[in-house]
Order: C-alpha cells, then structure tokens, then sequence
C-alpha cells in the first residue's frame, strides 16, 4: 500500500472509562475512526505496525487494554468494565467507529458489539472459541491454574501455562523465548492481565456450540478471519461464528497463523482496509 503523510503524526492521549479508570491510546491518520484491541498478553505495541498501514486510510485508535502499558486499572475485573473502556474510545472518535480485534481481543470486540455499542464495521481475527473436543483450546482449570501461579507470584511459569496450555506452542519454542531477556521481561509484566481475557472468553472454550441469541445483537457487517496457516479450531470457530451473526462473512488469508497482527502486518492489512472501506 502507498503510504502517504496522513500516518506521520501519531498524538498520545487518554480517555476516562465509567468506572474513573485511564485508558491510554495512541491516535493516527485521517478518516473514519477504527480501534483496535489486541489480543492476550499484548498492548498497543503490538500493533502499531498494523495501525500505521491502516492509518493511511483510517483515523485509527491503538490502545492499552486496562491493566497494561500506560493504561489504568481497578480492583474487582469484570469484562464488562473493558467493554466500557471501549465505548470511552468510541465517545472520544466521535459517537461512533469500526472495531477490528485479535484473539481474545477479538471476543472482547464482539462482546461491546452485542452490548449495543455504536460500531460500523467488526472485524475479526481468529477468535478462540472451542466447538469440539479434539484437543483444541485450553484445558477446562485453565483459569484456576493461571490464578494458582499468579498468586505465588510465579508470573514467568503463567506466561509458560498461557503459551504451552491455550496457544499451543511447543515447549522448547517458550524457552528460547525465555533466553530474551527484553521480549521475557515484557511478557512477565502482562501476566497479571492473563486472568482478564480468560474472564473474556467466559464459558466459549468448553467444547459447546456457539449460542446465537448471546451475539445476535452485533448486527453490524461483520467480517471473520482465520489465517491459511492456523490450525482447524481457528477456522471452526470462524465459520461458526459468521453462521450466528446477522450480517457476517468468514474469509480465510493464505499463509498467515495466530500471530499476523505482529508477524505479517502488511498481509493482514489489505483485507481490513477492504473490508472496512465498506
């Protein structure tokens, strides 16, 4: 995509959630408003890549979820707290806005479109709903295992059970991770959050349909993605979800996995500026 002047200027600001919480974001670009919600262990850093691609076209809000980076946070979570962080942000882009989310970030995002929020256009990428009983997701104590580590304070062994538990990733991939000190160190600092998006994706992870009546109100166009390379869960849960929404279509992008939104941003961009574009 060509880039124009549009993504030069990024302002740094905070808005003020309904329960007096400060969420930070960083704002770029011209045009309708998108924000974007990153997934699991992440803030806006993770993203900032793929904000400035889409700032070319879009007024685009990248910013910390409650609890990390620069954002605020609260005693007693609740994921309804976070679905107000998100209409903070719509009220600041003026009334209204698109959403893209990733992951975890992606059911937070469907979660504020079927509670009524202002949104235009929803997009999706691989939410991690569970459908079946083929191995796929985490084990059913997840949340009670990840509350066990982080109140021994063992917060490196949380993001260990996160990686190895409910994204799959083989064991000797987390540590090499480990052997990076700047990359371990961040992670470590957003363990705390991990109980968060497990509180997100609520009872989705069970092996159960998905139940249409709970998102029926997200009647927004709504556009699914899994990547080419994510394993079958990724695209079940896709379809699936595109088959309960009013208005949504599930798209599969060639040669991308769980990790686009960091790893191939410009790949992943095009069909959210398409899609978005409306």
């Amino acid at each position: 995509m060509p880039t124009n002047s549009r993504q030069a200027t990024t302002v740094n600001s905070t808005v003020t959630s309904r329960d007096g919480t400060e969420i930070a974001f960083e704002r770029s670009g011209a045009g309708p408003a998108v924000i974007l919600v990153s997934s699991a262990l992440a803030d806006r850093s993770d993203a900032r890549k793929l904000a400035g691609l889409l700032a070319e076209h879009f007024t685009v809000i990248n910013y910390d979820r409650r609890g990390r980076g620069a954002s605020g946070d609260a005693a007693g979570y609740a994921a309804e707290r976070e679905v107000e962080d998100i209409a903070a942000l719509i009220d600041h882009a003026g009334g209204s806005a698109s959403v893209f989310g990733s992951s975890s970030g992606a059911v937070l995002a469907l979660r504020a479109a079927a509670a009524g929020l202002d949104i235009e256009r929803l997009t999706l990428y691989e939410p991690p709903f569970v459908l079946g009983d083929d191995g796929f997701g985490p084990p059913r104590d997840y949340a009670r295992q990840l509350d066990t580590l982080l109140a021994a304070d063992r917060r490196g062994d949380a993001v260990t059970y996160f990686m190895t538990k409910a994204q799959g990733m083989p064991a000797f991939m987390v540590a090499m991770m480990r052997l990076m000190p700047g990359v371990w160190s961040n992670l470590k600092a957003l363990a705390h959050t991990l109980p968060y998006d497990a509180a997100v994706m609520g009872e989705t992870q069970r092996g159960k349909p998905l139940e249409a009546g709970r998102w029926s109100a997200a009647t927004m166009p709504t556009l699914v993605l899994t990547g080419g390379k994510s394993p079958a869960g990724f695209h079940d849960a896709g379809r699936a979800l595109a088959h309960v929404l009013p208005e949504a279509e599930h798209r599969t992008l060639p040669g991308l996995n769980h990790g686009a939104v960091v790893m191939a941003p410009k790949k992943l961009a095009p069909a959210l500026v398409g899609f978005l574009r409306g």
